[in-house]
């Protein structure tokens, strides 16, 4: 079976839960922006939770079903609509063949997830099936997909429709967003006011956000304790002697903008990281829309581990309630 792409929408890509163990090499891990919202599409139609999907960010796609799937849409809030009559979101659908699936323009969140029971059947690529646009690897011929390509899925597992994720267990940022930030290895590098105000003013979503990294405005200019420049580091007070970005750090260039380091970024470079997003709010940074007002809230390792443990526990009451 293949799935016909009428209009692609806007960098709509195969994703599944990424390639870990290739970062030193410099490919970063990739995989979907909002993970949860891929378990629990692959959920909805009887997949396994890594099966790979599509992520449509903004625009959903037009796509026309060659014989019956069950589907689900995760994610953003984007009315979903087969031969034009609008669908449920977070729920398993029926498809017959022949028909087509659309979306409505964008409500709320970022980009939605597409399931189709059977999963996204492009060939596997250092051991998963995402979509690394920069460096032409993985997913559909290592690029969004066109209109006119035809996707192949896989072999189905017996299950049927009607299934829903509960609203309550739909995690969305909230307004404004919150991210949970450790401060890092070089929190030191900023003045103490600095470092308060970091996390007391509130920022925006910059128009330059995608898959490598998210910038953020409308903060103070963070201000830097004096130093004598190391050899190997530039000369702006933000430059460091070159070093390994961990996933979801921040980097401030010139102090100026935050920067915080997504699925596709760079595994290292010459600016300091005024600390790291825990990875239970990585999801919600794909849900951000430009302009969305957003605070860094500080938190230590202890609150950042129970943070993780309270994410896993919502992933299995969504297998709960599924079961």
């Amino acid at each position: 079976m293949t799935i016909k792409v009428l209009h692609p929408g806007l960098s709509t890509t195969v994703q599944d839960l990424g390639r870990p163990g290739y970062f030193h090499l410099g490919i970063p891990v990739g995989g979907a922006m909002d993970r949860l919202a891929l378990r629990a599409a692959n959920m909805l139609v009887g997949n396994d939770e890594g099966a790979a999907c599509l992520e449509a960010v903004f625009i959903g796609p037009q796509l026309e079903f060659t014989a019956p799937v069950r589907i689900a849409v995760t994610g953003a809030e984007m009315p979903i609509k087969l031969d034009g009559v609008e669908q449920p979101g977070w729920t398993s659908l029926e498809v017959k063949p022949g028909q087509v699936l659309s979306f409505d323009y964008l409500k709320s969140g970022a980009r939605i997830i597409i399931s189709v029971s059977g999963g996204i059947d492009v060939p596997l690529a250092l051991g998963s099936r995402s979509t690394y646009p920069i460096g032409a690897l993985g997913g559909f011929k290592g690029r969004a997909i066109a209109a006119g390509d035809e996707l192949p899925v896989g072999t189905a597992a017996s299950g049927k429709a009607g299934a829903s994720v509960p609203e309550a267990l739909r995690r969305m940022p909230g307004h404004p967003a919150e991210l949970r930030v450790l401060p890092g290895l070089y929190w030191h590098r900023i003045l103490p006011e600095s470092q308060q105000s970091f996390f007391a003013d509130q920022w925006k979503v910059a128009p330059e956000a995608d898959r490598m990294g998210y910038r953020f405005r409308g903060g103070q200019a963070l201000k830097f304790v004096e130093r004598e420049q190391p050899f190997g580091a530039g000369s702006d007070p933000s430059n460091i002697v070159d070093s390994c970005y961990p996933y979801g750090s921040i980097q401030v260039p010139g102090g100026k903008e935050p920067i915080i380091l997504h699925r596709d970024a760079v595994s290292g470079g010459g600016y300091f990281m005024v600390g790291t997003v825990i990875s239970a709010d990585m999801d919600l940074i794909g849900q951000l829309q430009p302009n969305m007002p957003t605070r860094f809230v500080e938190i230590d390792m202890d609150g950042a581990l129970a943070a993780r443990a309270d994410r896993k526990a919502l992933l299995q009451k969504i297998r709960a309630a599924l079961a």
